[in-house]
């Protein structure tokens, strides 16, 4: 008889795991739009990937009595294997009698949101670690900008470099980037180049461009600046840096229909999960455990373009 999974034996808080599931970090964004979740029912499996194929015209025509055509979505490419997550918020008990004196605190919800925001930043980093790679990428799938290439210079072109970049993720799959992400400064240099602002403002007294109105000059769906930090002992650094990402991610409803996409992070299915609150005597705190397993993978490099350095 097969021994039980020990986490299939943890009693699972239901209340609380929907608060953890239905909770999204406000700067931690970038990694669901990179890598959107896909559930799985296992820790490990096939990636699925996506090559030019997807996108060949099929003739469908078919005579009487002849064969149906048939077409296989994506191909098995290496293996993912998910990475187990678990963190624990306490709430001291006198933290707990204090809050149960102001009406509409739930101090078991704020720890969980606590747990997840931290957990949030780490999948954040890992996905920028992993988008910020040019190692990931074909050599025409990435460019590093220097000198007076680098959107901090107003003799550079961005309009012109973010077109052209474009135009390769549109000859590889097929389709044109919807994303775009940037890193603070390089959203910074965007929003007040000149080149920019002579496309969009005839005033004197030039305001720097939205991301609405970069959106709409630069013809992307969406824009998405990269504000998530990290502490790394000496101050707080910008987890995306001074790159700037172009890529093709299809929308969520689209994903159970395996289609090619920059990325995704394979999740076990009905993750995360909050267990019941344990109390310790010794300490005199109350814990509420988080678990999660998941794993980001760049199934379709050819579906981006990295642009690194694009400020100084």
């Amino acid at each position: 008889m097969p021994q039980p999974n020990l986490s299939d034996l943890r009693v699972v808080d239901p209340i609380l795991t929907e608060v953890a599931r239905g909770y999204g970090s406000p700067n931690a964004k970038i990694a669901s739009i990179l890598f959107p979740v896909v559930q799985v029912g296992q820790r490990a499996g096939t990636i699925l990937v996506f090559g030019p194929d997807s996108f060949r015209l099929v003739n469908t025509a078919r005579a009487p009595g002849a064969n149906t055509k048939r077409i296989q979505l994506g191909y098995a490419k290496g293996k993912y294997s998910l990475v187990d997550h678990r963190l624990e918020g306490q709430v001291p008990i006198e933290n707990e009698e204090e809050a149960q004196a102001v009406p509409g605190i739930d101090m078991g919800a704020m720890a969980v949101n606590t747990v997840q925001d931290v957990m949030a930043n780490e999948r954040e980093k890992l996905a920028a670690d992993l988008a910020r790679n040019p190692a990931n990428y074909p050599t025409e799938n990435k460019t590093a900008l220097s000198g007076s290439s680098k959107w901090t210079d107003p003799n550079s072109n961005p309009a012109e470099d973010v077109n052209e970049a474009k135009e390769v993720v549109r000859k590889k799959i097929g389709k044109k980037p919807n994303v775009m992400t940037l890193g603070p400064k390089v959203l910074t240099a965007l929003r007040n180049h000149p080149k920019i602002l002579d496309r969009i403002s005839v005033t004197v007294d030039r305001v720097p461009a939205t991301i609405d109105q970069l959106q709409r000059l630069l013809e992307i769906e969406r824009i998405v600046e990269g504000e998530a930090t990290y502490y790394d002992g000496s101050g707080f650094q910008d987890m995306w840096g001074l790159d700037a990402i172009l890529a093709y991610t299809t929308p969520a409803s689209m994903q159970q229909r395996g289609s090619p996409n920059y990325g995704y992070t394979y999740q076990l299915k009905d993750r995360p999960q909050v267990e019941e609150p344990y109390f310790d005597k010794n300490t005199q705190t109350w814990y509420y455990p988080v678990s999660d397993a998941y794993s980001p993978e760049l199934v379709g490099a050819t579906a981006g373009f990295l642009f690194q350095g694009a400020a100084a």
